[in-house]
């Protein structure tokens, strides 16, 4: 599968389009998950986004097996599971170094605005989920390629 395949193949355009949703569902989740645990149960950063980026992976593979892939079936779904969290936990060694190196920097650039409240669009908040949403597109990349060739590779 290629770029050009998504594009001059109407059945790779709507699972790419699936894709995509359930990768918008999958950034509700992780965003929703690292908010609330940031926010509201004192967690830091990094630990909350491995917590978040797990509750993303159980919602994203359930979609994408059922949705995205649904005749993805010579493979069993034991086994789907096990590549797709191969994947997502390559993705994981890649996301947290970005969100631990990129965070503090982002901290440090919104102290600086001093129209910045205290709470919800605090310096803090700002750089967490500026981190994260860098982390998020780089790893969605890895993500959609190799679960492609790799966790899906049954789908003509």
């Amino acid at each position: 599968m290629t770029l050009t395949s998504i594009i001059t193949d109407p059945r790779e355009r709507t699972r790419f389009f699936k894709f995509a949703v359930v990768g918008i569902i999958g950034a509700v989740v992780d965003f929703g998950t690292f908010n609330l645990l940031t926010t509201f149960a004192g967690f830091g950063a990094v630990w909350a986004s491995v917590i978040s980026f797990i509750a993303a992976i159980i919602s994203n593979f359930t979609w994408n097996r059922y949705w995205t892939y649904p005749d993805s079936r010579s493979k069993p779904l034991s086994s789907q599971l096990i590549q797709f969290s191969i994947v997502s936990l390559v993705g994981l060694l890649i996301r947290t170094p970005i969100i631990a190196v990129l965070e503090p920097l982002f901290f440090r650039i919104f102290s600086g605005f001093a129209f910045l409240p205290a709470g919800f669009l605090s310096a803090e908040f700002l750089a967490n989920n500026l981190a994260l949403a860098i982390a998020v597109i780089v790893v969605m990349f890895w993500n959609f390629f190799i679960n492609r060739y790799w966790t899906y590779s049954d789908v003509d």
